[in-house]
């Protein structure tokens, strides 16, 4: 016996779309209902409709509610504790304690900075597996340079890299968005002095993101700054054990690129801690 699919409709008419009949809301339906019909193997449980609603924007309210209605626990960990930071200390350590490239005496002071802050980081992943923080589909990294934008009018056309695509928490995408997108300049400046936290594109990206998400909790929205500190350590940590560890994984063009992409990040979690008042008021700002 075939196991039946449990399938979701999500039908949209956009305002450029709602001059013609072919498009209408019922045609689309009926097309729908057609393919299906002789299909067993589909069990519809939902309709989601946006009517009248553009396609240039996520500020549709249907199509937020059908991806809070999705199960996130079901989908596959394509990369298991990917953002599981307790885990990703835990294999800084045992590279820390081997070093077999013999590097740990010349960074004491990074080292120092990602112990010192080890029991915040692992905030997140508590209060996921506690459930204080409920599991949403993310895509878990959300860098600026994962949307293909059109080479004309350079807006967004769509997300790409969705083998990350897994279960997670809202602040892992927020936060990787502000860790790349809110920073002044790049991974792997040598200069630090030109890094810093741009608070005006924080304030710019939290002010879409938050209404584009649709349902979030007042928890969720509570620890966004949080995701954006956590998954900034979080990048630094990676780059710290990958120097340690000799390079393996992130490519390299000079000896110590892994270590200062690690001082960049960890640069701006300096700076998102002095500046964490006004952080916490541009989250208060934008709430709905």
């Amino acid at each position: 016996m075939t196991k039946a699919l449990r399938t979701a409709f999500y039908i949209r008419l956009s305002v450029e779309d709602n001059q013609g009949r072919g498009n209408s809301i019922d045609n689309q339906q009926l097309v729908l209902r057609d393919h299906i019909a002789d299909r067993p193997e589909f069990l519809l449980t939902q309709t989601y409709i946006d009517n009248g609603l553009t396609g240039t924007n996520f500020n549709r309210p249907e199509f937020q509610r059908m991806l809070a209605d999705f199960p996130a626990e079901t989908l596959h960990e394509t990369i298991p504790n990917f953002h599981n930071t307790p885990d990703r200390y835990r294999i800084f350590r045992e590279t820390l304690a081997a070093d077999p490239m013999g590097r740990a005496a010349g960074i004491q002071r990074e080292i120092d900075f990602v112990l010192a802050r080890e029991e915040e980081a692992g905030a997140l992943q508590r209060m996921r597996e506690s459930g204080e923080l409920p599991l949403r589909v993310t895509h878990n990294d959300t860098k600026l340079n994962n949307v293909m934008l059109d080479s004309r009018t350079r807006k967004a056309l769509c997300v790409i890299d969705l083998d990350t695509v897994m279960p997670g928490l809202v602040a892992f995408d927020f936060g990787d968005s502000i860790r790349f997108g809110a920073s002044t300049g790049p991974e792997d400046e040598r200069d630090l002095d030109r890094i810093w936290l741009d608070l005006s594109l924080y304030r710019r990206f939290t002010e879409g993101f938050i209404p584009a998400c649709g349902i979030l909790t007042p928890r969720e929205i509570e620890t966004l700054p949080l995701g954006a500190k956590v998954m900034t350590l979080e990048c630094g940590l990676r780059f710290l054990t990958d120097y340690l560890d000799g390079d393996h994984y992130f490519g390299i063009s000079r000896q110590s690129h892994n270590l200062d992409r690690a001082r960049t990040q960890f640069k701006l979690v300096a700076d998102t801690e002095r500046r964490w008042s006004e952080i916490c008021g541009i989250i208060k700002d934008c709430r709905p």
